[in-house]
């Protein structure tokens, strides 16, 4: 068994930064070196949770009846997989009742439309919604997408399954990984954190929040702000 090697306490680490900028005064270097201590804490406990996902036991196995039609036409589940061994879904929130998209999906989406080609070096990447498939090429093309693939569940049991549907039959948000070891397709991991694991004051999100717009924003001082919500038009 291979040990985790002993880390350098993080104070201590921080402590060894040498940049500087201009014209910065003591109390500034003084706060942004206990920031940075809390930074490198920060992506120790990353690390961990990371870890701690690789190492789930099996979930359930998938052997519901998922239909979906793409853009190459009709696959179930296992198709969905490509050539990989591993394949995340976001269950889009752009249901049949809708006109258009939910602006915050879609500003995920768009993100994640410019890392596509590179994460599917690794995995297979899906984006479901119920609304049909002609609708999601649209917007896809209005949107400039290139590189997400957009798959219309036909029969709708994959998003009542897997939580894209709320109790009420609206569209809920939903990432989730599958695994294919040996022909067995099975859950791996699903973002759980909603409503009541929510702090308070705070909208329910994960963490690593899957957002990169979040990220860039907590790196300012305005920080995310309460009045603000991403828009599909700006113009």
């Amino acid at each position: 068994m291979t040990s985790t090697p002993s880390l350098v306490p993080a104070a201590e680490l921080a402590a060894r930064a040498t940049m500087t900028f201009p014209n910065e005064s003591a109390d500034y270097r003084r706060a942004r070196v206990a920031l940075l201590a809390e930074e490198i804490e920060l992506r120790r406990h990353i690390e961990r949770v990371a870890r701690m996902r690789r190492a789930l036991p099996p979930g359930g196995e998938v052997t519901g009846d998922y239909l979906f039609e793409g853009e190459r036409g009709p696959v179930d589940i296992a198709g969905l997989f490509g050539d990989k061994q591993t394949l995340v879904t976001y269950s889009y929130m752009f249901g049949p009742q809708r006109e258009r998209p939910c602006p915050m999906c879609t500003s995920l989406l768009s993100a994640w439309e410019g890392e596509a080609r590179d994460i599917e070096q690794r995995v297979a990447l899906a984006v479901i919604a119920r609304s049909p498939l002609a609708k999601l090429v649209a917007f896809k093309e209005e949107r400039g997408w290139r590189d997400l693939k957009l798959y219309s569940d036909t029969n709708g049991n994959f998003s009542r399954d897997y939580y894209a549907i709320s109790k009420e039959g609206g569209d809920e948000p939903a990432l989730n990984v599958f695994t294919r070891r040996d022909g067995v397709i099975r859950h791996f991991w699903s973002g759980e954190m909603d409503f009541a694991t929510a702090d308070p004051g705070e909208d329910p999100r994960g963490a690593p929040d899957p957002m990169p717009l979040w990220t860039v924003l907590d790196m300012t001082p305005e920080g995310r702000g309460t009045d603000w919500y991403p828009k599909l038009n700006y113009s």
